[in-house]
């Protein structure tokens, strides 16, 4: 054997949403040193980086919650836990808009972590970041579901310069429901002349459009409804951002050894704990066109595990690391959200929006529990999965939660009992040994 990589061997310590705004390297409690270690012996270290990295020089983009900004150095602190590959595209991308997003990326540029979701158009955006490690090239390919429609990134033309975003993985979402539901709320659509302000718009904007109403369909403000036995909800792909991901897929399978997809998803299906259909349907399709792991992330919380074709479905990691509660600086919009003036300090805005901690993701403890997955593969199959669970503090004050720590007792039980029930209806059976969740492959 000539190199090492023919072997097929592969190990990924992977966490979910990191929103980091502190040190990291001052800190040495056994759990935490031991959870550095998970990160630093892998071959990966991944984590979604939902915060950015900039000197607030850049005005207020679109953002939804906490406007993200970090101090850049905060970037070697991830390279210090062992962190070595990165997600970019997510609801914070744009944050503080263009400049904001192109900052952050020559910040990650600078420093030693690879990442993917971003970039100065389209196709930078879509394409697969590459890692190299002794066990082979590794491609991550990075998209979000979830963004401001001014953050999405769009293709260069000869005759214009693209637009910087992240990747999107745009849906479609119908609403089911049956006949006395559909015949009034058309009813209403049609009596307060909202049907016909909204041809009246499609026609201006697109002459000669076909009409999406028909006798079972129709659009009410702008949500699409249909006509069914019962009430649900569906969820479809948009067909241009599945087969342009696709794409990248059977190129990063080209070009590296092992092929990584993270979506970054707040959607849910029938409940917060499910993934919606679409997720399910791009993860699998991920798979079938030759990734070896998708990773999910985006709802702060943990769901199912999935093994599809001796391939693992993380369909949400929850939390890594969760300091969004101390970003320096929020722009006036927030204040006024919560009804705080121009003399109103950050901590007075952080107060306001939680009432000190009675509400939001502070008064939550499933925010503050998740798990650390840990893939080994062997000869290019999968070997084993092993969950740590993590703690990252409820109930502590805003100046020491949100840093991760190797759980134990009440919350390490909560936490992989929780993976082991979600992940039992995807027809993945974990059992619980010592502390932590092992998988049966």
């Amino acid at each position: 054997m000539l190199y090492e990589a023919q072997a097929g061997n592969l190990t990924l310590a992977a966490g979910g949403d990191t929103m980091i705004t502190r040190r990291m390297s001052v800190f040495n409690e056994d759990g935490f040193v031991r959870l550095r270690k998970l990160f630093q012996e892998a071959d990966v270290g991944f984590t979604n980086l939902e915060m950015l990295m900039h000197d607030f020089e850049h005005s207020p983009g679109m953002a939804g919650g906490t406007f993200t900004g970090s101090d850049p150095k905060n970037l070697r602190e991830l390279e210090w836990m062992g962190v070595n590959l990165v997600s970019c595209a997510n609801n914070h991308s744009y944050d503080y808009g263009e400049g904001g997003l192109l900052t952050n990326l020559e910040h990650l540029r600078h420093s030693d972590l690879v990442h993917a979701g971003t970039g100065r158009n389209l196709s930078e955006a879509r394409a697969p970041a590459y890692l190299d490690t002794p066990n082979g090239r590794v491609a991550l390919i990075s998209a979000s579901s979830t963004f401001s429609e001014a953050g999405r990134a769009l293709e260069q033309r000869p005759d214009i310069r693209g637009r910087p975003g992240l990747n999107p993985l745009r849906f479609n979402t119908t609403h089911v429901i049956d006949r006395p539901a559909f015949d009034a709320l058309r009813r209403v659509n049609k009596e307060l002349g909202l049907e016909a302000q909204r041809n009246a718009l499609r026609n201006f904007k697109h002459p000669g459009a076909i009409a999406e109403d028909s006798d079972s369909r129709f659009v009410f403000l702008d949500k699409v409804f249909a006509l069914g036995e019962e009430f649900s909800v569906s969820t479809q792909l948009d067909r241009r951002d599945l087969n342009d991901n696709l794409k990248w897929v059977r190129d990063a399978r080209r070009m590296a050894d092992w092929v990584m997809v993270s979506v970054h998803c707040h959607e849910s299906g029938a409940n917060r704990d499910e993934p919606p259909q679409f997720l399910v349907d791009f993860a699998r399709a991920c798979i079938d066109e030759g990734a070896d792991v998708f990773i999910g992330h985006g709802p702060h919380i943990t769901r199912g595990l999935e093994i599809y074709k001796d391939r693992p479905i993380f369909y949400s990691l929850g939390n890594f690391i969760f300091q969004n509660d101390t970003v320096r600086w929020q722009p006036s919009y927030n204040y006024d959200t919560v009804k705080l003036d121009a003399g109103a300090t950050p901590a007075d805005f952080y107060d306001a929006r939680t009432d000190h901690d009675k509400r939001g993701f502070p008064a939550d403890a499933l925010y503050w529990e998740s798990v650390v997955a840990h893939c080994d593969f062997k000869r290019e199959s999968l070997n084993g999965i092993t969950l740590h669970p993590i703690d990252l503090g409820h109930a502590q004050k805003r100046s020491q939660r949100g840093r991760p720590l190797l759980a134990t007792s009440a919350v390490s039980r909560r936490a992989l009992e929780r993976m082991k029930r979600l992940s039992k209806p995807l027809g993945t059976d974990i059992r619980i040994e010592r502390g932590v969740g092992k998988v049966r492959l």
